[in-house]
């Protein structure tokens, strides 16, 4: 079968190693001077692992072909109701958000220190998101270099095309611009003169830094970091879209400057109080810790506000279990070292700065409300004391609440409009 016959939508086996075929659709197709080359995604794979791949590698003899859609007729009523004008596409919005599928955005993760990246289900919507047409661009940027890393990237990022064209993307670790060759890059750093993050440093303790960065004031930066983000995150705002978002960098400080780590973003105003909007750890600092220390890092801001917090939900199957993680670690050590037999949620929300709603969920996840004597009690098991002891062994980066130098930002109503 020659290449002509291939076509975007086509499924067939390829091979991934060296005897391993796996099935694949075929989404884009490019010729060069001396062969032609297939991106495909692996059926029931992450999409970080679509690549491009040689047409050797493909087995065209279980080559499949799109199925063609039917045609559906539509009655005279289904007619009336197609939005054919304006007036009609707004109430078909209106009529989305009261159904409440689309209300609520969905945290984005890539923090686990246990799981790989963290996608979002499907019918994602909100200001920290973006559309679907969006996401299923095909990666445009192969590698980046930062600082004395070199990263496989994972998805799609609207960098400008010029960048794209070479094997490798240079992003300064200070102030995080891109250019496209090692050239431009050397040339960028002579002038360059940002060691760290712009924006205000709230925490130093040891090694380790948090910067707070407004949108709006510091719009570049944050603008590149979530571009940046792109790259890793399937489902990310879009990166101009930045002015009613706060930014708390994680920093790694040497003589040479300060390396970002991670970040996360929260609201301005958030009606519901959540305390994260976007969050990542970057993959050159992931399995290390950091992500629960940024997770911490943002219910300590919120113990500070004197306010309980909460990730936007609903969150992905994978940022359900970093959160479950971190709280159950918090929930248990609470309980652990506690004197008093008697607790309640509210208490322990008080405590932690977690939403009751969470620690509810938490609690019922690892089994500790029990039915006694007509009331529900919390009930600490030989093995939830076990995993506890367990991972207070493991050698952890804590952070110091008296390190922290804060004041809770306030906004007059004039500040939050962004038109």
């Amino acid at each position: 079968m020659t290449p002509k016959e291939i076509a975007v939508g086509c499924k067939c086996p390829v091979e991934k190693e060296a005897g391993t075929f796996l099935l694949a659709e075929i989404l884009s197709i490019r010729k060069t001077d001396t062969k032609t080359e297939y991106y495909v995604h692996y059926d029931q794979y992450n999409k970080r692992l679509d690549e491009w791949v040689d047409h050797s590698k493909l087995d065209l003899k279980k080559l499949e072909y799109p199925k063609k859609k039917q045609l559906v007729l539509e009655t005279k009523e289904e007619a009336k109701v197609v939005p054919t004008s304006k007036k009609s596409n707004k109430s078909n919005k209106s009529k989305k958000k009261l159904s409440g599928k689309n209300k609520k955005e969905k945290v984005l993760l890539a923090v686990n220190d246990d799981t790989e990246s963290m996608d979002l289900d499907d019918g994602v919507s909100g200001s920290m998101t973006q559309s679907h047409a969006e996401i299923a661009r095909v990666k445009n940027i192969k590698v980046i270099s930062m600082g004395k890393f070199e990263v496989e990237t994972w998805y799609f990022s609207p960098y400008p095309e010029e960048f794209c064209k070479n094997d490798i993307l240079f992003i300064c670790e200070f102030c995080l611009e891109a250019v496209g060759t090692k050239f431009q890059f050397e040339r960028h750093r002579k002038k360059c003169q940002l060691f760290h993050p712009p924006g205000m440093e709230i925490y130093r303790k040891n090694n380790f830094s948090f910067y707070e960065l407004d949108g709006r004031k510091q719009r570049r930066y944050t603008r590149n970091l979530c571009l940046l983000s792109k790259l890793f995150l399937d489902h990310k705002t879009l990166y101009y879209d930045v002015d009613p978002f706060l930014f708390y960098v994680m920093t790694q400080n040497d003589k040479n400057g300060h390396h970002i780590i991670g970040y996360f973003s929260k609201e301005k105003l958030s009606a519901e109080e959540y305390n994260v909007a976007c969050i990542l750890t970057l993959p050159q600092y992931q399995r290390k810790g950091f992500g629960k220390l940024l997770i911490s890092f943002s219910y300590l801001l919120s113990k500070h506000e004197k306010k309980a917090g909460s990730p936007e939900k609903p969150l992905s199957d994978l940022g359900l279990l970093s959160y479950r993680s971190y709280w159950a670690d918090v929930i248990l050590e609470l309980l652990y070292n506690r004197t008093r037999s008697e607790v309640s949620i509210s208490e322990i929300s008080e405590e932690t700065s977690i939403k009751e709603d969470d620690i509810y969920s938490t609690l019922t996840n690892l089994d500790l409300l029990k039915y006694y004597q007509g009331k529900t009690i919390i009930c600490l098991s030989n093995k939830n004391i076990e995993y506890h002891e367990k991972n207070l062994k493991k050698k952890k980066i804590k952070l110091d609440p008296d390190s922290l130098e804060w004041t809770p930002p306030k906004f007059l109503s004039s500040q939050l409009r962004y038109l």
